[in-house]
């Protein structure tokens, strides 16, 4: 019996490594062969693979069998005109993205940051490291992110670059903009807002020096020694420091963003024009502000400032934004009609078709 026994786990063993093989093998076959410029496969793995990330976008939304052709006809449109951009000259370099990528980066921080800075902010907030984030937040580690970032780049560069008139023409017009404004009034409304100015000495691996360098300048300010633009201007040479200018609202998500409790914010906010801090610690680093001037809440009519500080009006805002909208929609339908031109028997080879494709896609 128990040499039965073991012939079937040994057969049974057999059976599932063949199974995961064939399994492995199916995944790999190929859909589509782009060849405008070079001979490129788009495997069932890798269709899977975006089906899945979009899913993890969607609230994990489940896709029918249609929707995941049209997945897989964006990702031969993709190649097709990545190959035709390559094909023309077109790159980027490692340093052109990452500069892209970190512009984003600091947008979701609201100040400029280095990826070692957001990895470390993104480490005290969640405990994650910065890899396992972007997978739990877009689907992607940040060498993937970085690649989707770069064809996306190249893929926006080259169509906006062989359609500019079409896209850059298409504006909005003075009618369009008022009647936004007037449909959408209610939400054009300044918070309370203050200016600050920020000083930041991280500790480094000189704890005392730290201190005594914040508490120098913070004293130095204070018996007017030293000035707000000087404290900037030497923040740009002497990079042991930060110092600059700050706007900021009296909201919840500005208090995450600095670091501070609501009730620390509102203490902030109750403080008049001029106003010190003492110095504070954190665990990095050393801090003080002053407040150089406060906004208080309104509505905003069509010709104010959208902030303070700033020379944008409403008016030139929702021009912006509806302009934006507009070449928006311009270059989506450029995109599709290049796209289409470039899809021919010659550039993709398409391996699987009718009912063969929809039974492959029918997971």
């Amino acid at each position: 019996m128990k040499r039965l026994a073991l012939v079937a786990a040994i057969v049974s063993t057999m059976f599932f490594s063949f199974a995961s093989g064939a399994f492995a093998q199916a995944d790999l076959q190929p859909l589509a062969v782009v060849k405008l410029n070079k001979s490129e496969s788009i495997t069932l793995k890798q269709l899977r693979t975006r089906v899945e990330l979009y899913q993890k976008q969607n609230n994990n939304q489940a896709f029918s069998v249609e929707q995941k052709k049209q997945i897989l006809e964006s990702m031969i449109d993709e190649k097709l005109i990545i190959q035709s951009a390559q094909k023309s000259g077109l790159s980027l370099t490692e340093t052109q993205v990452n500069k892209v990528f970190l512009q984003q980066l600091s947008m979701q921080v609201g100040r400029q940051v280095s990826e070692a800075e957001f990895a470390e902010i993104i480490k005290s907030q969640t405990n994650l490291s910065l890899d396992d984030f972007m997978k739990k937040t877009v689907g992607m580690s940040v060498a993937e992110y970085k690649t989707h970032l770069k064809n996306q780049i190249i893929i926006r560069q080259y169509v906006e670059s062989m359609y500019k008139d079409e896209i850059g023409g298409a504006t909005a017009t003075d009618a369009e903009i008022r009647n936004f404004y007037d449909l959408n009034k209610a939400s054009f409304v300044q918070n309370d807002m203050a200016k600050i100015f920020l000083v930041v000495v991280p500790k480094g691996n000189d704890v005392e020096a730290a201190r005594s360098k914040a508490n120098k300048m913070l004293n130095d300010l204070k018996d007017k020694k030293l000035s707000y633009e000087s404290i900037k201007a030497n923040a740009t040479a002497d990079k042991t420091y930060q110092g600059g200018d700050l706007l900021i609202q009296k909201s919840v998500q500005h208090a995450q963003q600095l670091g501070m409790s609501v009730a620390d914010l509102n203490e902030l906010f109750g403080k008049s024009v001029g106003f010190i801090s003492n110095l504070t610690e954190t665990k990095n680093d050393f801090q003080f502000y002053a407040v150089r001037q406060k906004y208080p809440a309104k509505m905003l009519s069509i010709s104010d400032v959208v902030q303070p500080d700033t020379t944008i009006t409403v008016y030139e805002y929702i021009k912006q934004n509806l302009s934006s909208q507009k070449q928006g929609e311009a270059f989506l339908a450029a995109l599709n009609k290049f796209a289409k031109s470039l899809d021919t028997p010659e550039n993709v080879d398409r391996k699987k078709t009718g009912d063969a494709l929809d039974k492959l896609l029918n997971w």
